[in-house]
């Protein structure tokens, strides 16, 4: 009898539990989701917290950004006097005596084109692309206040498609230089420019790839691709960041139909500033020169001259009496170091060689007919590249 009371209390007490649980989850229904919830817990990767906390405002506006650099972006328009070649049968004597003898005159006429550039200095110097105003007669620089100026060229680098203007005009506001260095594909970025000139434009995209080169637009080639729509008449204009700070010349587009493709390319300012400094300076860019032809090793060459990476460049042609033939490099000869560091392929190559300045020696290292090398050259002044 004690036995079957005991079960009794037992099964009293277990229904009057659930009855009391089902009360309480029905009435609060909070504790039935945490009870879930802490059943489907999981790990996660999380980004830190100083990452992951979003900022104050929401950036739906690049007004002020624009504001900011877009007084000193302006306009170049540029005539050239072009003379035309007279057609060979007009220097025929028989077809000029049916015709005329005014029809073996050479003929000229004025060619207009137009560009952008961008005001670095208040004492009027700006930065555009060369071949905006190549081979240009006359130059007018529209601002964006209406103001107009002639301007002159005050010197040219073809090499990186880069020349500086100047203008004698007061009260110019000047853009300030951001640091491209720092740029990471998908920072957002605007172009200013005057694209088909339809007057000034901005337009807006990220950074679509950093370090482009190999392209053959430039000799030195070191580009920002964006996505911001670039088309004729952007050339020379501005790439600003979404603080209005300049990190970009806008140079040229990819392009099948001749309009935007979403594929633009533009000077890097830190490559850029250090060739305005020295054309203001000195009227021209000094840069170092071995007298060589090189180029990127591939995985061909790297088998057949037995080399073990793809790092490096081979010297394929050689000037005569120049630096490097007199020091005695040589057709074939593999360059992997320059003053110790490492060279990986032509633009990293370039790069150190044009910074050595002319009259000082490098250390060149590399392997010659699958031994290593090292010979000291004397640098001498790049030549002069024709526009």
């Amino acid at each position: 009898m004690r036995i079957n009371k005991f079960f009794v209390f037992i099964f009293q007490f277990v229904t009057i539990g659930l009855a009391a649980a089902f009360v309480i989850l029905y009435l609060y229904p909070e504790f039935k989701s945490d009870v879930e919830q802490e059943k489907h817990i999981i790990e996660v990767k999380e980004a830190p917290l100083a990452n992951n906390i979003a900022p104050s405002f929401s950036t739906t506006s690049y007004a002020d950004a624009v504001e900011k650099a877009a007084p000193a972006v302006v306009n170049i328009f540029t005539q050239k006097l072009v003379t035309e070649r007279v057609h060979p049968l007009m220097e025929d004597p028989l077809f000029r005596h049916f015709f005329g003898d005014n029809q073996g005159s050479p003929r000229q006429r004025l060619e207009s084109s137009l560009g952008s550039g961008v005001i670095i200095s208040p004492k009027g110097y700006i930065l555009t692309n060369n071949h905006v105003i190549e081979a240009a007669d006359e130059i007018e620089v529209a601002l964006r206040d209406g103001r107009t100026a002639a301007a002159r060229i005050v010197g040219t680098d073809p090499e990186t498609d880069l020349a500086i203007l100047k203008i004698e005009l007061g009260e110019l506001q000047p853009i300030t230089l951001g640091h491209s260095l720092q740029l990471r594909v998908g920072d957002v970025v605007l172009a200013i420019g005057n694209p088909f000139g339809v007057g000034q434009t901005v337009t807006s995209g990220i950074v679509s790839a950093t370090g482009r080169n190999m392209l053959g637009i430039n000799t030195f080639e070191n580009f920002i691709q964006t996505d911001a729509a670039i088309n004729p008449g952007n050339s020379g204009g501005a790439l600003i960041t979404a603080n209005g700070n300049l990190i970009g010349i806008n140079t040229a587009i990819f392009s099948r139909s001749g309009g935007s493709q979403g594929i633009g390319f533009a000077i890097p300012i830190d490559l850029a500033r250090d060739v305005m400094q020295q054309i203001i300076e000195h009227g021209e860019v000094i840069r170092g020169w071995l007298g060589v032809a090189i180029q990127n090793i591939t995985k061909d060459l790297a088998q057949s001259f037995a080399l073990e990476s793809l790092d490096g460049v081979i010297i394929s042609n050689i000037i005569r009496n120049g630096p490097a033939d007199q020091a005695g490099l040589t057709r074939g000869d593999v360059i992997t170091h320059i003053n110790a560091q490492a060279v990986k392929d032509v633009r990293a190559a370039l790069t150190l060689i044009s910074q050595a300045r002319p009259g000082t020696t490098v250390k060149i290292s590399g392997i010659r007919q699958g031994k290593k090398f090292d010979v000291d050259v004397t640098v001498m002044q790049r030549p002069k590249q024709e526009s």
